[in-house]
């Protein structure tokens, strides 16, 4: 450095601070005449998509070859779970696996406003979604569990610890 570009102490101030020097260019002034540079098609070219006001390609357009997101593989049918989860044919049944049960008491019912309270089922409000019993893991104490379904391996497992699986809606 020379000696002209350091600076005393004393010297830096409010109003001696500024940007280093070529720091900030000055803007591109579009469509401000000829001999500006950037005037008369102010950079767009002469005709054509890019040069029309609202112009320009979409997001995702790649020059007419065929895009990335229809390149992947699809499933065939409307209603195949795996193949397109929208519509009538989508559902929402909430899995919990058995093993999970072992939170409650020996002897207690657990039905959904105990699961709730558990922590263990979420966002159920209004029973907006019903709850399955899966068969995942081993349950070591007598239940009466009242959900909307269960897996056969978990209705089997509960009645086996000396519980009991009964279906919401159902009298017994």
């Amino acid at each position: 450095m020379s000696d002209e570009q350091t600076m005393n102490p004393e010297d830096v101030r409010l109003e001696n601070l500024g940007p280093r020097p070529g720091a900030k260019t000055r803007r591109k002034r579009i469509g401000r005449g000829i001999g500006s540079g950037h005037g008369k098609t102010s950079g767009r070219g002469m005709k054509g998509l890019g040069a029309r006001s609202g112009g320009g390609v979409r997001p995702g357009f790649q020059g007419g070859q065929m895009p990335i997101y229809m390149q992947q593989g699809k499933l065939r049918g409307p209603n195949r779970k795996m193949s397109m989860p929208f519509g009538p044919f989508r559902t929402h049944t909430v899995a919990l696996n058995v093993d999970k049960l072992n939170v409650f008491e020996a002897g207690s019912v657990v039905d959904l406003e105990a699961l709730v309270d558990a922590g263990l089922v979420k966002n159920n409000a209004n029973r907006a979604y019903p709850v399955k019993i899966l068969g995942g893991g081993e349950i070591d104490r007598a239940l009466t569990v009242k959900v909307d379904a269960y897996s056969a391996s978990a209705k089997a497992k509960i009645e086996a610890a000396g519980g009991a699986a009964e279906l919401v809606g159902e009298e017994s």
